[in-house]
């Protein structure tokens, strides 16, 4: 079992393309057949799987997230950190801060169209960090 850490730092709300990373990680490791668990360590930021050819299919869910869980929608209490703070919680709880990616033949096994993203729910940049855990034969 091999385990490490990626920091990402983001410029702000969007989607941070993750698969060349954790395909890198998943070869080095040695692994041939197993799983790769990707967890990132925070709450207003999620992971997705998500298509990977079209740049439209990100815009069209930020513009759906936007409309599910606006920013400074007054049922929030929760804004110590200005008007984003509570939706990037609620966007988070709706989606994933963990993944699990098969291992086959020692590279990570998405399917063609498939990118493994962090999608950042802050207007402001961080700097993310993302465990990985690549178990397997």
């Amino acid at each position: 079992m091999k385990q490490l850490e990626l920091h990402i730092e983001t410029d702000g709300r969007g989607t941070y393309d993750l698969s060349g990373q954790v395909a890198e990680a998943i070869e080095q490791s040695g692994v041939a057949t197993g799983l790769c668990h990707i967890f990132l360590r925070h709450t207003s930021a999620s992971l997705m799987l998500c298509e990977n050819a079209d740049p439209a299919v990100m815009h069209d869910l930020e513009s759906f997230m936007s409309r599910l869980t606006p920013d400074g929608d007054p049922m929030f209490t929760h804004t110590a950190e200005g008007p984003d703070d509570m939706a990037a919680h609620v966007r988070s709880v709706l989606t994933h801060n963990d993944l699990n990616v098969p291992v086959r033949n020692g590279k990570c096994d998405l399917g063609t169209w498939q990118g493994i993203y962090l999608w950042e729910h802050r207007h402001a940049p961080h700097r993310r960090s993302i465990t990985l855990t690549i178990s397997g034969e």
